[in-house]
């Protein structure tokens, strides 16, 4: 067994384990840590905890110390200078009118590092840009080029739901989301009813994906071949997973029937497929 502590360096970003030594961690408190980019302060979202060894295969950098009131103070320092650069570096990107638009800037806890996340739909040169950054500054700057997955993480927002989106409020990291599940949960293909406001695949539809397909595993799919109650064959036309009720066209009349999907017996089922053309028109939304 190894003794392990859970540290998030963002508000909502992935968890990094730490060995605690000899420090009892409580959930809430912050520990100075030595990262790959030097040391950082982070929240610690996992106590002291023993796993089975086999769940690392490296070793496990130590805590260097829980954060003191010195430390708290660097903190909001940081954090000052954090909004100083940002206007800074919008002036100089206006000043070498760069197509490109800043969305954070982060400094490390022990101040050896400033990084700019910035978006944009072209690639780059940025080159004297960093030189003027690292004239004022004296440090080690380091410009990094996102998505628009992660920019709507950093800044937030509120989804068509009306809730915060799904990766500002609770998603560690993205998962991948595809046309497929999409369909597979009976959604229009249209762009606008499936994208969120980053402009790619809603998020959600990975969450219900589970029991969507637990749901496809017990209900006919439309095209399915199925035996209704008095052993008339017909063809599923429409299917309603949630309610589970089916529309089926019978053999050797045009007049549909509803069935409910345990009432019928499935004699031959479908496969939902998404084509060619379809996917040619929505690839964009899964970038």
């Amino acid at each position: 067994m190894i003794e392990i502590v859970g540290i998030r360096f963002k508000s909502v970003g992935k968890i990094y384990y730490f060995a605690p030594g000899k420090i009892s961690a409580s959930i809430g408190d912050k520990a100075i840590v030595e990262t790959v980019r030097g040391v950082e302060c982070g929240d610690v979202v996992i106590p002291n905890r023993f796993i089975d060894d086999n769940s690392f295969t490296a070793s496990l950098k130590p805590i260097i110390r829980l954060a003191t009131k010195d430390d708290m103070r660097t903190l909001e320092k940081n954090s000052a200078k954090e909004k100083d650069a940002f206007k800074i570096c919008e002036q100089k990107i206006a000043f070498r009118k760069l197509n490109m638009h800043l969305i954070d800037v982060e400094c490390t806890f022990d101040n050896n590092k400033l990084l700019f996340y910035f978006t944009s739909e072209n690639r780059v040169d940025f080159r004297e840009l960093v030189k003027d950054l690292a004239a004022i500054f004296r440090t080690r700057i380091e410009l990094r080029q996102i998505g628009v997955r992660d920019e709507a993480k950093i800044l937030g927002g509120l989804g068509i739901c009306g809730r915060e989106f799904c990766c500002k409020s609770y998603m560690g990291e993205f998962q991948p989301v595809s046309i497929k599940m999409a369909k597979e949960q009976g959604l229009s293909l249209n762009p606008t009813k499936i994208s969120g406001t980053c402009g790619r695949l809603m998020c959600c539809l990975k969450n219900e994906q589970a029991a969507y397909e637990e749901l496809l595993r017990i209900t006919p799919k439309v095209g399915a071949i199925v035996s209704l109650a008095d052993d008339v064959k017909g063809r599923v036309i429409e299917a309603n997973l949630i309610t589970g009720k089916l529309k089926i066209m019978p053999e050797k009349t045009d007049v549909p029937v509803i069935a409910d999907r345990s009432d019928v017996k499935l004699i031959h089922d479908a496969e939902i497929k998404v084509n060619r053309d379809e996917l040619k028109a929505l690839k964009g939304l899964e970038e």
